[in-house]
């Protein structure tokens, strides 16, 4: 699925170019980039329907909605500057 909108004159669009067993591979403003599952793995068992919904949040990043995931283009070019961090709060801890 492609999503185009337009934000002052300029087209920006994101697409889902490919899903296969190992990642997913995207194509956010005219730049194809692959996501591995090792990456996001919470993309792994989403469904296909979900995965296909990503659209252009803002000039500087993409968003499934329907798997409340938002990751910046940045992150993409350079996922180097971006690794994988959990970020606990209090609330991960009540009751134990």
């Amino acid at each position: 699925m492609q999503t185009t909108s337009k934000n002052n004159s300029v087209s920006t669009s994101a697409s889902v170019l490919m899903i296969n067993a190992q990642g997913i591979m995207l194509s956010v403003l005219g730049h194809d980039y692959f996501l591995s599952y090792n990456r996001i793995p919470w993309m792994q068992d989403a469904p296909i329907r979900s995965v296909l919904n990503v659209q252009m949040s803002g000039p500087e990043a993409i968003e499934w909605p329907d798997l409340d995931v938002d990751l910046e283009i940045e992150s993409l070019q350079h996922p180097e500057r971006f690794p994988l961090v959990i970020k606990r709060n209090e609330l991960d801890f009540v009751g134990t």
